[in-house]
């Protein structure tokens, strides 16, 4: 029994920060800056994970992992999905090597 307690503590310890964004959010209006502020964060994020790995692609020829990100770079401009921005800077690097 005392198994299940802890079980259920920790999932509730869990739940709270995830729920409680959710419920603050909608309450709470924010100046339109802020809004725009928060949608770019995301984009930021993968910038920063994506770019090392852009460079680090190929050890002794980082121009390919360049080029492909040249070309999700100019995917994105043209506002396509990024599934298909993914796919291209993918296949793009593919036929380089």
């Amino acid at each position: 029994m005392p198994v299940l307690i802890v079980i259920i503590c920790m999932s509730i310890v869990t739940l709270v920060p995830r729920i409680l964004p959710a419920i603050i959010i909608d309450r709470v209006k924010f100046p339109i800056w802020v809004g725009q502020w928060l949608e770019m964060i995301p984009y930021a994020a993968l910038g920063a994970l994506i770019f090392p790995g852009i460079l680090n692609v190929i050890p002794d020829q980082p121009q390919i992992g360049f080029f492909g990100g040249l070309i999700a770079i100019v995917l994105a401009l043209f506002r396509f999905h990024i599934i298909f921005v993914v796919l291209g800077a993918t296949a793009f690097v593919y036929l380089l090597l």
